[in-house]
């Protein structure tokens, strides 16, 4: 004879199950892109006014070099100087006067409209970027050169993962040595990939006018295009300490004229391009986006800018990047704070652990470098998924892992909701006084179990027992079977053959076209 107790469990984790299985409305999920963060503050706010007024008073008296002649013409001409050694300086009124009038509140569109995101206020996203050579191999624990496959196949399974919202170039395609190509080709491969907002970067103006002509064609034109630009430009436009670099400032201006939305990208590495003290890392970093920010605005007035503080941190004791330190989560929160503070669209970096395999110290270092961050308010978060070894390798495997540990950091970034209804003061009651003296099986217990808890894709709950009996399965393996089975499954088809063909008749692309042949 069963035991009704048992029976009842078995039934409630039926109803558990058939609630789960059924698809979750978008606006009734638990976490989703553009949670609210800007709980933490690594800056007080006279610490950030303070950060802001040196940035402007280095900027008026400092200045920046090496501007190309259109620059120096753009600022000179809205009241900046040249001086005799070079510098292009920046009135304080100028900035002022940009930052008030700069653009706010502008989506970044994607292929399809329902990945489209709203990157302003404190709203969180997370996504993939890089220029890693070299792809982890789990099998051997080896690393090999990156190919422009693997960066399609990385576009791909984002395509999959639920917390990655957009998708920048992680690799750089080792297997093609041309620069022009490998901007075109690394362009078409992201936007191949995936329907989610993709970031790419191009070394020479050229090859912002090349990319262009193929987006046109995908968009369905030069205006739809305009309307919906779904592809930015990651743009390093400032050689840290405090220079312009030529070739980016011209790509910069093809890319702005021609309608794509620009992150301005300042990298300074404390201790080695910017300075070892944290503030001032963040003091450089912001007056040299505040700098492009003007360069953009004086382009074209309004375009969307991504406030592009990207500070790296050096072990001071090597000299080494050390990408998943305290201090980078610290400088990267700091710099959210700065976005937050001229209420501009934020992209700042953080994941980028100095482990070489997806293992221990790849956890916590991500963990706590994206959880300050996520917290702070940062719009887009780069490099997020994905990358190893101090951004010089990727692991897809480690892409699918994180996909699970943003999950768990987004719900902590959505919080707790205190409410009569959450409060459950009536469910209590009902449980205490009715029976069955437990939880499990509850009305309230069935409805939230989807509305308020996150659960893992691959992580493991199990106990240790059923982990044995079931094999036990190393998250790493759990992971690589992901993988596969994207890459063994479906390709994309939202670019159809004949606009493909129309790229291919126009442009070397370099992909083997069989590579898109469905699977059944």
């Amino acid at each position: 004879m069963s035991n009704p107790e048992q029976t009842g469990r078995r039934g409630g984790r039926a109803a558990r199950t058939a609630i789960r299985q059924a698809p979750i409305p978008e606006d009734k999920r638990v976490i989703r892109p553009g949670m609210e963060g800007g709980r933490f503050k690594a800056l007080t706010d006279a610490e950030v006014e303070r950060i802001h007024r040196a940035a402007l008073d280095v900027l008026e008296n400092i200045g920046l070099a090496d501007a190309i002649p259109s620059c120096i013409d753009l600022v000179v001409n809205a009241g900046g100087t040249l001086t005799d050694e070079g510098r292009l300086l920046f009135p304080r009124a100028l900035i002022e006067d940009t930052v008030a009038n700069a653009a706010r509140n502008f989506p970044l569109y994607a292929q399809d409209p329902k990945y489209d995101l709203e990157p302003w206020g404190q709203k969180v996203h997370f996504g993939t970027a890089g220029a890693a050579v070299h792809i982890y191999e789990p099998d051997t624990n080896e690393y090999r050169e990156s190919t422009l496959e693997d960066l399609y196949n990385i576009g791909r399974i984002v395509q999959e993962m639920d917390n990655i919202h957009f998708f920048q170039r992680s690799v750089v395609p080792r297997d093609i040595p041309d620069p022009a190509d490998m901007d075109l080709n690394t362009c078409y491969a992201a936007v191949k990939s995936t329907t989610k907002h993709v970031g790419t970067s191009m070394v020479h103006p050229d090859h912002v006018t090349e990319a262009l002509e193929m987006l046109h064609v995908i968009a369905g034109g030069e205006d739809k295009w305009r309307a919906r630009p779904f592809v930015s430009q990651s743009n390093c436009f400032v050689v840290p300490p405090m220079k312009f670099a030529e070739d980016a400032s011209a790509a910069l201006e093809v890319a702005v004229r021609g309608g794509m939305p620009v992150l301005l990208l300042a990298a300074g590495q404390a201790g080695a391009t910017s300075p070892a003290a944290l503030a001032g890392a963040v003091m450089q970093e912001v007056a040299e986006v505040l700098a492009g920010l003007v360069y953009v605005n004086l382009l074209v007035p309004g375009h969307p800018a991504i406030f592009g503080t990207w500070p790296f941190v050096s072990d001071l004791r090597t000299g080494a990047m050390s990408g998943g330190s305290g201090e980078q989560a610290l400088l990267s929160a700091a710099c959210a704070q700065m976005a937050n503070f001229y209420d501009l669209c934020g992209g700042i970096p953080a994941g980028m652990t100095d482990a070489k395999t997806p293992d221990a110290q790849h956890g916590y270092e991500k963990g706590y470098t994206e959880t300050l961050l996520a917290h702070s308010g940062a719009n887009l978060i780069y490099e997020s998924a994905g990358m190893q070894g101090s951004l010089l390798g990727f692991s897809m495997e480690a892409l699918v892992i994180d996909n699970d540990m943003i999950g768990g950091i987004l719900r902590t970034v959505r919080g707790i909701e205190v409410t009569e209804d959450s409060l459950s003061i009536e469910t209590l009651r009902d449980v205490c006084t009715n029976g069955p003296g437990h939880y499990l099986g509850h009305e309230q217990t069935l409805e939230r179990m989807e509305s308020e808890y996150v659960y893992p894709v691959i992580g493991d709950r199990k106990s240790p027992k059923e982990w044995v009996e079931a094999g036990s399965e190393h998250i790493m393996d759990a992971a690589k079977r992901r993988v596969r089975e994207i890459i063994d499954g479906k390709h994309p088809s939202h670019i159809t053959p004949e606009i493909d063909a129309k790229i291919r008749a126009n442009h070397n692309i370099l992909m083997d076209e069989n590579i898109f042949v469905a699977v059944a």
